[in-house]
Order: structure tokens, then C-alpha cells, then sequence
């Protein structure tokens, strides 16, 4: 009689518990382990450790399990300073010593390498992250939720995969000035009893204080996401805020009536002050309006936009392309040793910020168009103008496959890929791979105590 052959994996079973040794961190930063050859994924755990964890959640591939205890501690682990850290969901990474978190991002980046490419990832040159001498009160925009709590409004973070808002009222990974003047803002909505937006009863108004620090400037600029136009005495809640807050240059408000996570809205006006606030970085100073993109790290920013800056090899013959070009900043911090930069964004706002920014700097060389670069690159092609280098900062889905292709096509020398997500940095590497080779990866800490690491790769035509 013939004997089935059984299955080599045991199923976990939700509310077991059982020992695991700690064999790495995951791309979200949680410890990841395996028990009878099943992956488990044990948030706040680090390598090397010996816990015990009771499994919470099982899919078929993998489960997620909490800690119960910590056997064996790793000699990293440190206490977190942050009062709403086990509540807050938004760091990652604060039980862990610092150093050991810049190692751990080069891992993370390796880890997508090895998982979505088929490059011999141990010949690759992944050089050390490169961290801030101070890793905290770094960010310079905040983005915190409302709702109410006994009869006040609260400002915060939804935890980490629930719906059950933390109140924060200083957060050490922000910078000091968004902290006080969203205290403030919070404040004058409720001196003035305005609707507090509820998102399952989608009752209310306000949803979202969004506050951005010109860290260099001290300027600030406050966005009200609101869920519809109408908005009580709006004019004198603007006045309210720039009076209690001095630093406050421009009072924005943006209509978001869609049932979504998205922050923002289509629709933004302007309610007192100015349209756009002003910031610097090393000697260029930029204009930012609401809805435009910019670094949220700026001590950092400089030492990414120095690191593109080298792959590019610049020697000032150079035509370059900034595709997904935000308000020029990358363009603008390469112009100076480049022939022509020609820059494109399919949001306007970001274009006119751009113009503006290359004008106000009496850069010549700068072309900035509204639109996708798939389109404008093949067009170029036609009229005889080809990129030496293209540079890309996408978002976190990585490259739209249309423009993959189109580098395919215009066959740029050098492509500079500076990217806020490895899994999407590495699928589309492997896209590229039978036209480009990987010169190096330069992995840059922009977000200090989370499990986000930027990289700055330089791809070279074979």
C-alpha cells in the first residue's frame, strides 16, 4: 500500500504559543522567525532573541504572533523614549539601538533584492546607510487626524492596524514648531465649536490638521482637510490661528468629501496669508504650496540630493531629465552642473512651483512641463533631444511600467533611481536588468526609528 506523502509544514493555530529565535528584521521592521518551517512575524522582536509568542493571526503562508516573553534579550535593545510608542504605530524601530537600524536598512534593502530579482545580490555593491549624527525631531510636516473625547477634540495617529485614534501632543520624531501650532490649531477648532469630522457616522467637518515647518524659514503653513466646502466662520478661524501663532504664514483649506485613507483632496483654497510658504535647502530656497511634494527630512534631503548629485557623474555637458519632478528640487539641486534639466509632474501645482523655483534661482536651463514622462520623453526623442542621465523619485508603487519602458526605449547613459520603497526600487531594477546594470545602491535613513529607508541607485546602460 502506497503512503501519502504528509505535509512537511505544521499549521499554526491561532492563540498557540510557542518558543522562536529571531532571525532577521521585515520590511516593516517586525522580527521574523520560524517555527516547523512556517514564517511568523512577531512585531517589537530583534534579532537574535528568544521569545515566546502567541500567534494571533494565520494566513496560509505566514502568521503573526505577539510577544509573551523575552527569553533571551538582544544586547541592542534599548528602552523607548517615546510615551506613545506600544500605542502610536507610527514608529517601528525605537526599541532598537540606532546604529543597529542603519544596519538592519541595508538588510531590508538586500532582503527585496533577494526576493524580487534574480542578480547575484552578494556581488552588488550595497554600501553602509547613511544616518543622522541627531535621529530625532526630524520631520517637518504633520498630517494628525481629529476626533472627539469627552466633549474635546483630539489630534493624532490611528494606531498601528486599528481604527482607535492616539492622542499626541508631542511627538519626537516631528519637529518642535508642528507640534505647537497643531496644539494651537486643535485649540481655536474647539473654542470656536467646530464639527469634528466622525468617520464611521462620516458626520462633521473638519477631518485633518496637516501643518508644514519651513525649518530653516520658521515658516508654517496650516492645511484644514474638511469634508465639504462649507466651513463656519472660516475667515475668522484662519485670522484666529496666524494671531495665536505668529509663525503661521498661510492658512490653507482642502476639500476631501471621499470616503478614502487619502489625506488630501482635489480642491484647495486659500483662506488668509499667503498661497505657499518659503524653505531652504543648502543654498536654494523653495516655495511650497499645499499639495506640493517635498522631503520631509531636510538635514537628511541635503545628503540625499548630494548623493544623486555624484551618480549622476555631472561634468556640466550633461541633458538631464527629473521625472516625477515634485517642485524641482532634485533638478534644480543638479542644474547648476548640467547643460539643460527638463523636469515633468502630473500635478500642476508642483509645475508652477517648480517655474517659480527655477526663475526666483535665475536658473536658464530648466524646462518644467505638466504631464507624464512616458509622454514627454518619446516626444523629445522624436525632436532629437535624448537625456544623457534621467532621474526618478517616484512614489512608493515604484515607476509606472509605461515610463520603465520608455527608458527602455530613449536608452538614457545613466538612470539615477532615488526611492522611499526597496520591494519597488528592486521589481523595478529586475525590469531593467537585460539593458542596465546596478553601479551601486546608497542607502540614505530619511526616517530615523521607523522601518523606511531611501536608496539612491545608480543604474548604468550596458
Amino acid at each position: 500500500m502506497k503512503i501519502k506523502n504528509r505535509p512537511t509544514s505544521v499549521t499554526i493555530q491561532k492563540g498557540q504559543q510557542f518558543p522562536l529565535t529571531i532571525k532577521r528584521l521585515g520590511i516593516n521592521g517586525e522580527g521574523v522567525g520560524y517555527f516547523k518551517k512556517q514564517v511568523v512575524f512577531v512585531p517589537g522582536a530583534l534579532p537574535g532573541e528568544e521569545v515566546v509568542v502567541q500567534a494571533e493571526n494565520i494566513q496560509p503562508n505566514y502568521a503573526e504572533a505577539v510577544i509573551k516573553k523575552i527569553r533571551k534579550k538582544s544586547p541592542h535593545r534599548v528602552k523607548p523614549p517615546c510615551i506613545y510608542y506600544d500605542r502610536c504605530g507610527g514608529c517601528q524601530l525605537q526599541h532598537l539601538q540606532y546604529e543597529q537600524q542603519l544596519a538592519a536598512k541595508r538588510d531590508i534593502v538586500i532582503q527585496a533584492l533577494e526576493r524580487h530579482t534574480n542578480l547575484e545580490v552578494d556581488a552588488l555593491d550595497i554600501r553602509p546607510t547613511i544616518g543622522m549624527d541627531d535621529p530625532w525631531h526630524y520631520r517637518n510636516k504633520s498630517q494628525f487626524q481629529l476626533g472627539n473625547e469627552k466633549q474635546q477634540v483630539i489630534a493624532g495617529l490611528y494606531g498601528a492596524n486599528s481604527h482607535k485614534l492616539v492622542p499626541i501632543h508631542s511627538c519626537m520624531v516631528q519637529h518642535p514648531l508642528t507640534d505647537k501650532i497643531t496644539q494651537t490649531v486643535k485649540q481655536v477648532l474647539e473654542d470656536f465649536h467646530i464639527p469634528i469630522y466622525h468617520e464611521r457616522k462620516r458626520t462633521g467637518i473638519v477631518r485633518t490638521i496637516v501643518v508644514r515647518a519651513g525649518v530653516q524659514t520658521n515658516h508654517v503653513q496650516v492645511v484644514l482637510i474638511t469634508k465639504a466646502e462649507e466651513l463656519p466662520r472660516k475667515e475668522l478661524i484662519a485670522a484666529e490661528i496666524m494671531k495665536r501663532a505668529p509663525e503661521v504664514k498661510s492658512v490653507m483649506q482642502n476639500i476631501n468629501g471621499s470616503k478614502t485613507s487619502l489625506i488630501f483632496g482635489d480642491k484647495t483654497v486659500l483662506l488668509k496669508g499667503e498661497e505657499v510658504i518659503q524653505e531652504t535647502l543648502g543654498d536654494l530656497s523653495f516655495e511650497l504650496s499645499a499639495r506640493a511634494f517635498f522631503q520631509l527630512n531636510p538635514v537628511q534631503t541635503v545628503k540625499l540630493y548630494d548623493e544623486v548629485k555624484k551618480a549622476a557623474g555631472l561634468t556640466g555637458s550633461e541633458k538631464i531629465v527629473d521625472a516625477y519632478c515634485g517642485v524641482g528640487t532634485i533638478g534644480l539641486w543638479l542644474a547648476k552642473d548640467a547643460a539643460e534639466i527638463r523636469g515633468m509632474d502630473v500635478i500642476e501645482e508642483s509645475i508652477r512651483d517648480a517655474k517659480k523655483n527655477a526663475e526666483k534661482h535665475g536658473i536658464k536651463n530648466a524646462t518644467y512641463v505638466t504631464g507624464k514622462a512616458e509622454t514627454w520623453m518619446p516626444k523629445w526623442a522624436k525632436e532629437g533631444w535624448r537625456p544623457d542621465v534621467v532621474v526618478v523619485d517616484p512614489p512608493r508603487t515604484g515607476c509606472d511600467r509605461a515610463f520603465l519602458k520608455t527608458i527602455k526605449k530613449v536608452k538614457p547613459k545613466r538612470f539615477v533611481y532615488v526611492s522611499c520603497n526597496p520591494s519597488t526600487l528592486a521589481k523595478d531594477i529586475q525590469f531593467l536588468s537585460s539593458l542596465y546594470k546596478v553601479e551601486y545602491i546608497q542607502p540614505v535613513d530619511m526616517f530615523p526609528h521607523t522601518a523606511h529607508v531611501e536608496c539612491c541607485a545608480l543604474l548604468i546602460k550596458k
